[in-house]
């Protein structure tokens, strides 16, 4: 069994700000990680451009050197890559935490390949794991994808896009200028407002002119293998045909996970998980959280440039309370 100071769940750039951190006060640490470095954008679309520009990006101050003012995912991968790589970081990939439960004031956490005894835990999973699913008949067939990866793929394709946010729009942008016939089906009244600022001209013009057809207010209520059907504004069903549907209507924290290590959520809809903004510490003394996944299901109120700061409010807590 490997005894640590603190281990850090999740190899995403909060998860290596927590390493760097922990490393710089010469704590005992190791990052797990249940897939590739930065396992969350490695899986964003391919042709992925970050709304933040570089610097905003950048951790521990290693300058984020990018062609243009907004970075690539291509860019990025090879920022925290190189981040790791260079500060020799202590990150286990591939090995996904299956428990973490305390025992006579250590945590023992058990994942697929080992067994580790910490002081303390971070908790930096993010929240891209989990699709909101529609719960619609024929939500589970081949043909429906809840990420998306590359438009080539839907070329000379009939495709619906559910949702109205970046990643809906993204791709039905894509996929429309790859060949493909798109069809929006969106919820609210509009594109919506955390859109990108110079891609909502773009869709909104598109959608205009007809480009892309876009039924607004309106629901995806069942999907068959050549066909979908929608739930219009005035109680009328419309069925359109159809070879894919690109169902990128959000995602969530693994609040399951939460749960079983004794983290209490707030009983609203938000779900937000209980913890010490100054230290991040949460009701479960010794178990921290770091980026995102602090917001519960407002996963758009925390991000990489706003919860860089995390790191260090957590690891001097740690360093304070080894002292």
């Amino acid at each position: 069994m490997t005894n640590l100071d603190v281990l850090i769940v999740g190899g995403g750039p909060i998860g290596i700000a927590c390493a760097l951190e922990a490393k710089k006060k010469n704590l005992n640490y190791v990052v797990v990680e249940k897939g590739p470095l930065v396992n969350s954008l490695y899986h964003y679309p391919t042709n992925m451009t970050f709304f933040s520009t570089s610097e905003k990006l950048e951790i521990d101050n290693i300058p984020f050197i990018s062609k243009n003012p907004k970075p690539t995912k291509e860019e990025a991968l090879e920022y925290y890559r190189r981040i790791a790589t260079s500060n020799q970081l202590k990150i286990n990939l591939f090995e996904k935490v299956n428990q973490i439960k305390k025992e006579k004031g250590f945590f023992e956490v058990q994942t697929n390949k080992a067994t580790y005894q910490a002081k303390k835990v971070v908790i930096a999973t993010g929240f891209y794991d989990i699709p909101n699913y529609m719960n619609i008949p024929g939500e589970d067939l081949a043909k429906v994808f809840h990420y998306y990866n590359n438009p080539h793929y839907f070329s000379r394709q009939d495709v619906v896009v559910v949702g109205a946010s970046n990643s809906s729009v993204d791709a039905a942008l894509e996929v429309f200028r790859k060949g493909g016939n798109v069809t929006m089906v969106i919820r609210g009244k509009g594109i919506g407002e955390r859109v990108k600022y110079w891609v909502k001209p773009d869709i909104e013009n598109r959608i205009k002119e007809g480009s892309i057809k876009a039924y607004f207010q309106t629901k995806l209520t069942k999907i068959t293998e050549n066909e979908v059907t929608i739930l219009l504004p005035d109680g009328e069903t419309k069925t359109l045909k159809n070879d894919f549907v690109l169902a990128l209507t959000g995602y969530r924290p693994n609040f399951k996970f939460l749960k079983n290590i004794g983290i209490k959520l707030s009983e609203d809809d938000n779900c937000i998980p209980s913890y010490n903004p100054q230290t991040m510490e949460t009701n479960v003394k010794g178990v921290y959280l770091a980026g995102v996944i602090c917001g519960g299901m407002e996963t758009h109120k925390w991000f990489i440039e706003n919860s860089r700061i995390h790191a260090k409010q957590i690891m001097e807590h740690i360093s304070f309370q080894n002292c």
